[in-house]
């Protein structure tokens, strides 16, 4: 198999909202909300119309892009025997890509993120973990990694505890590690942990240029470049309207954003650029047309609703 996605199974919920929703309810614009109370999360949820649900969580969006692609793909993720469980798995059957879980009845239900949108294509992600949020090494099977080309780890799933042991035998069983740091909030959260994985135990990173500033506590880009370059991996940056950059020791390849685009919502925009840029890697294509490939992917879920392409 050449990639097998390793990360939170969440059941996408995508609304659309005006910017004092986000402000009544004490939420960040642009960023993801961990949510721990269930009734909490179903509060937020109860008045507001629900434009798509569909099987989401950021490594999965990455490994159905590869599926369309025409790759040989896989995924594991924790989900629980319910209806949401049941919609998760067939979600990715449909989409031929091989799910590597057999699902039980849970203390937790399956996971769930509420993906608000705002007039301006913003999303802002409150997502409850559930059952998704408890993987654990022995949800893990060794012979699947081993036999994986590489394997694609979100830094959602990282946490302590459980998550993190199975996060760390992923990696031990691995041939080739890919990450991405996921948002904001999983860098400022787990920060020291991160920078020892990227310095150490990642192959290719992505990343965006908030996530990755904020990781090694710079305030010039040219700071990012000159850290990854005494990497022995390569860095993956998406930057916006100033496009996308790939660092590997001194080979510094850059490609520009695509420009005019009618854009929709930004959801799943960095997962499905992975996605275009592992396509590249993995069939043996140069850094430049993998990063093209990126931005095309990107380009062309940010002019839809939702982070799967139709």
């Amino acid at each position: 198999m050449k990639v097998l996605g390793i990360g939170n199974a969440i059941v996408d919920v995508i609304c659309k909202v005006d910017d004092n929703f986000i402000l009544k309810n004490n939420l960040t614009k642009g960023t993801m909300k961990l949510f721990f109370d269930s009734i909490e999360f179903k509060n937020l949820l109860k008045d507001l119309k629900i434009e798509k649900s569909i099987s989401g969580g950021s490594v999965a969006n990455s490994i159905v892009g590869l599926s369309q692609l025409k790759n040989e793909v896989g995924f594991i993720g924790k989900i629980s025997d319910d209806d949401f469980g049941l919609k998760y798995e067939e979600g990715l059957k449909k989409e031929n890509v091989k799910y590597f879980y057999n699902k039980k009845k849970e203390n937790l239900p399956t996971g769930t993120c509420l993906i608000l949108v705002t007039p301006d294509s913003e999303r802002t992600m409150c997502t409850f973990l559930g059952t998704a949020g408890k993987i654990n090494e022995n949800d893990l099977d060794e012979n699947t990694i081993k036999k994986s080309e590489l394997i694609f780890l979100e830094g959602y799933l990282w946490d302590e505890g459980e998550p993190r042991k199975a996060f760390e035998k992923a990696i031990s069983c691995s041939n080739k590690v890919v990450m991405s740091l996921s948002d904001l909030f999983c860098v400022e959260r787990h920060k020291k942990q991160f920078l020892e994985l990227v310095k150490n135990k990642i192959d290719i990173l992505f990343a965006n240029e908030q996530e990755i500033m904020s990781l090694i506590n710079c305030k010039s880009f040219s700071d990012v470049i000159t850290f990854s370059k005494n990497l022995q991996s390569n860095v993956v940056i998406t930057r916006g309207e100033e496009g996308a950059i790939s660092i590997n020791n001194n080979d510094v390849q850059e490609c520009p954003a695509k420009k005019n685009l009618k854009i929709v919502d930004l959801t799943g925009a960095g997962d499905l650029f992975a996605a275009g840029y592992l396509h590249g890697i993995i069939n043996n294509m140069n850094v430049k047309n993998s990063l093209v490939n990126g931005t095309e992917m990107s380009s062309k879920i940010i002019q839809q609703f939702g982070a799967r392409l139709k």
